[in-house]
């Protein structure tokens, strides 16, 4: 069972030892288990919103054994790591730091391989609580570089591929040709014999027949893994034209579509009873089309790792303290630092109350997990109210102006002099209505008259 240790202000720094073991048909765990001895390490106390970011470190321990080279490669091998970590309580899941070791020179069978020296993978808090982090299995790949390897004649100092072409049936080996046929190595292997056949084993990719077009070349079948995939007729061009050649070598006959990576076997095998030939095969790896799986280890802890908690942290929230009256919370308020009064000539005394008029505010800004809205710098205006001891308090104002001025300048002062009273104007207008309801009566009575109505 997997102890737990409570989180603690200092980071975590775990060291665990794995055991690594093949895990893929051609590992890069070749001759029994590879110790590595590793360090975890991580934050154990963060706010919400900080990374949850591990730094695993990966080494051999001591001088043990190591990974290896699963065959011949050429410079830009790689091998691969990806971590798990177990996260449990308020986050479930599993995080995986990966890692990749510098490329690799050119490569044989069983020379060391280097270790990735870090993995990295930050995860984002984004609500407190707490996480248990549970250091899980390590596993361990290998990439080999793009490129190409030609095979002639096997395993030769020209030919370190560590792949052969095996020969059945009546070949013959065929050397020092001119080298403006454009022979690989100046040499091939040529058969008469219905059913000769020529096979390797490789891995990769894609692979190339090469040889030459001659114009009294047979038929041949190919085979790929056990399946018969095109005859070719090496007397033709590409256009199935006749060609009128003598060992024009350097040709490549068929190419093979891309195939999972892995081991695969390709066969040629002769259909007809005149002359077939064999150059070379290439074989390319294409690293886009790799699984992973193919050279994998997978690596365990020795013993059952600890169990550290981390804990994750609300952010505070920020307080505003400021001696404006205007106090910005979830919502805008106002508050007035005392009670202001008024001091004036004819006012009533009393503490009037103070009503302030609604600010500008800007657009709210996050901080944390709380929304603060700052006020724009604008005033507030107060309006004193005075108490009352009935339901209207009037106040009144002495008037600047002692008299009211009628008629001429607007001086302040009244004209001297008596003035008349409007009665006469008054009696004249009365006078003039009732005459013109008068006259419009009398109109109306002498129409009707000559329309034969009441005289």
């Amino acid at each position: 069972m997997n102890a737990s240790v409570p989180a603690s202000a200092a980071p975590a720094d775990l060291v665990i030892d794995y055991d690594c073991l093949p895990a893929g048909p051609s590992s890069i765990v070749r001759h029994g288990p590879v110790r590595l001895t590793t360090n975890l390490t991580f934050a154990t106390d963060l706010t919400v919103g900080d990374p949850l970011n591990f730094a695993w470190k990966l080494n051999y321990t001591g001088d043990g054994s190591r990974l290896q080279s699963p065959g011949y490669f050429g410079e830009g091998a790689q091998v691969h790591a990806t971590g798990n970590v177990e996260l449990k309580s308020n986050w479930v899941g599993i995080l995986q730091p990966r890692g990749s070791a510098d490329p690799e020179g050119p490569l044989r069978p069983d020379l060391p391989l280097g270790l990735p020296p870090m993995l990295n993978d930050p995860g984002l808090t984004n609500r407190p609580g707490t996480i248990r982090i549970t250091p899980k299995d390590i596993e361990l790949d290998f990439t080999p570089p793009d490129n190409s390897v030609v095979i002639n004649d096997g395993d030769d100092t020209d030919n370190p591929s560590d792949m052969q072409i095996v020969y059945s049936g009546g070949w013959t080996s065929v050397d020092d040709r001119p080298g403006s046929e454009h022979h690989v190595h100046n040499d091939l292997h040529e058969t008469t014999q219905m059913g000769a056949s020529a096979e390797l084993k490789f891995v990769g990719t894609s692979v190339e027949y090469i040889g030459p077009h001659d114009k009294d070349a047979g038929k041949v079948d190919i085979y790929i893994d056990g399946i018969k995939r095109a005859t070719v007729d090496p007397s033709r061009d590409g256009n199935d034209d006749p060609v009128n050649d003598d060992l024009d070598g350097g040709h490549t006959l068929w190419e093979s579509p891309q195939l999972k990576y892995g081991e695969h076997t390709i066969k040629i095998q002769s259909a007809s009873t005149k002359p077939v030939w064999l150059d070379a095969f290439e074989v390319s790896t294409a690293t886009s089309q790799i699984p992973t799986g193919y050279h994998s280890a997978i690596c365990k802890p020795v013993a059952n790792p600890v169990s550290i908690e981390v804990t994750v942290r609300d952010r505070t929230s920020p307080t505003n303290t400021s001696t404006s009256t205007n106090t910005p919370t979830d919502g805008p308020t106002n508050t007035s630092s005392g009670s202001p009064t008024s001091s004036s000539s004819g006012s009533p005394s009393g503490s009037p109350t103070t009503s302030a008029t609604q600010p500008n505010y800007s657009y709210p800004t996050v901080i944390g997990s709380h929304t603060v809205v700052i006020p724009r710098a604008t005033g507030t205006t107060s309006t004193a109210t005075p108490k009352t001891t009935g339901p209207t308090a009037t106040k009144y104002v002495r008037p600047q102006v002692a008299k009211t001025p009628r008629g001429g300048v607007d001086s302040g002062e009244a004209p001297d002099g008596p003035q008349e009273a409007p009665y006469a104007l008054m009696a004249s207008g009365a006078m003039l209505i009732a005459g013109s309801a008068g006259g419009g009566l009398l109109l109306r009575r002498r129409r009707a008259a000559h329309a034969g109505g009441v005289k």
